[in-house]
């Protein structure tokens, strides 16, 4: 009887060990999520925004960004910095790409501690949606559906899996970099939670604080008070 109780705990035990490992490896994922639809009058202002960005306005783009405008975690903020930073009219520009990137994937309203009601918008969802238990300096999201998780970083190397928003952890030390971009990749390899390995093309992994903006309505107003990267 005593050997039988003895086999019952050590089961019991290996069964809870096997669950929990099991839960740990468990593939999660940062889904598209946009409230900002749900606001007219916000959606009227991002769709303008959006337009005058497609079309470099400068103009526009000026006109909306608050005067003491977050560009950075130290000093440089303001108008002028921010100018400064993005050289709105070259045509090398980063801005543009950014931009657009951070306001055609969703986000989220906030308010203020005390304030009648939401008037704070944080985009794009990779950041607002970010899981809390998880580093998000330490891992990144799979930026769209269906993308192709290869053997090898090459575009005819064998699909091992699809991946869809999918939470990895980047591997940058045998991941490909770009050869006139410094700092910038062409193949990242990735592994997600739930244990999946191979390379996906950079443009489809996102860092949750790559750059993101946060949009203000003051005065009736909407504004742009940050567009910023980094934790």
């Amino acid at each position: 009887m005593k050997i039988l109780k003895n086999r019952k705990i050590f089961l019991t035990f290996f069964l809870l060990i096997c669950g929990v490992s099991g839960a740990l490896s468990q593939e999660r994922k940062v889904l598209p999520a946009d409230e900002g639809k749900t606001d007219a009058s916000f959606r009227a202002f991002r769709e303008k925004t959006l337009e005058a960005a497609r079309r470099r306005d400068v103009k526009y783009i000026l006109s909306i960004v608050d005067a003491n405008i977050q560009n950075t975690f130290g000093d440089s903020n303001g108008v002028a910095e921010f100018k400064k930073m993005w050289k709105l009219s070259s045509p090398q520009s980063e801005f543009w790409d950014e931009f657009i990137t951070v306001l055609t994937n969703g986000g989220a309203f906030f308010k203020r501690a005390g304030a009648p009601k939401k008037q704070i918008f944080q985009a794009p969802y990779t950041f607002t949606e970010f899981p809390e238990d998880l580093d998000a300096i330490e891992h990144q999201t799979i930026f769209g559906n269906n993308v192709n998780l290869r053997s090898k970083p090459e575009k005819s190397a064998p699909v091992v899996a699809s991946l869809s928003y999918n939470i990895v952890k980047v591997d940058f030390e045998n991941s490909v970099k770009h050869e006139s971009k410094e700092g910038k990749y062409l193949w990242l390899k990735v592994e997600t939670l739930g244990g999946k390995k191979g390379f996906v093309d950079a443009r489809y992994v996102r860092s949750p604080v790559d750059y993101r903006a946060v949009f203000e309505k003051r005065n009736g107003s909407w504004k742009l008070v940050t567009f910023i990267a980094g934790d």
